[in-house]
């Protein structure tokens, strides 16, 4: 199947903003029926998520403030990946500085675009089992708690609109499949998690 006849092609691009962690930008581009048209975007490196699971069944979350929203909200583990940087190196190193957490087997889910309609935020998915604890390495000016709950109490927060943070969302999505047996995982040791199958 073609998608030829809804694509769009960027003739010119301005930058509106740049900032230490985000850029904005006005792009002007041609219709698929040759009229022109500008859309406005924010562009972001990219980010990792980790769905961390304890041995005896529990799973490891944080809560944080959300400043352009005004609330603490209940998420999975996660952090944007540096210039250049694997995403699976990246969910390593935020496992373990915001949580102290080290995993023994990681497993690559998917991926997921957070807002396709204004950014290019894509979020990579990881599973961590055989977890370690140690002591956290939280960059500065970061605040966060961290706990356990049960899968059960995630999903009763995510329906009852406690959870409401997209890529916690989604990875509930993940968590409750693979739990379910529905959905498998190729799990790896330290270098190279595998993907979804």
């Amino acid at each position: 199947m073609s998608d030829t006849h809804l694509k769009e092609e960027r003739v010119g691009s301005q930058e509106l903003f740049k900032g230490n962690f985000l850029e904005a930008r006005r792009d002007t581009i041609r219709l698929p029926d040759g009229k022109t048209a500008t859309r406005e975007y924010v562009v972001h490196p990219g980010a990792v998520v980790v769905i961390p699971l304890l041995d005896d069944g529990r799973i490891v979350l944080e809560r944080q403030y959300r400043y352009p929203i005004g609330r603490v909200m209940v998420e999975f583990p996660a952090g944007k990946l540096d210039a250049g940087e694997d995403p699976f190196v990246c969910g390593q190193r935020e496992l373990i500085e915001e949580t102290g957490y080290r995993a023994r087997e990681w497993a690559h889910a998917g991926a997921m675009h957070l807002a396709v309609a204004y950014s290019t935020e894509i979020i990579h998915i990881y599973f961590a089992r055989g977890l370690t604890a140690g002591e956290r390495q939280l960059d500065h000016g970061e605040f966060l708690d961290v706990f356990a709950a049960t899968p059960e109490e995630l999903l009763g927060w995510c329906r009852d609109g406690t959870v409401t943070d997209a890529k916690t969302l989604t990875c509930t999505v993940w968590l409750q499949n693979v739990l379910s047996g529905a959905w498998t995982l190729d799990w790896s040791a330290g270098e190279g998690a595998a993907t979804a199958g």
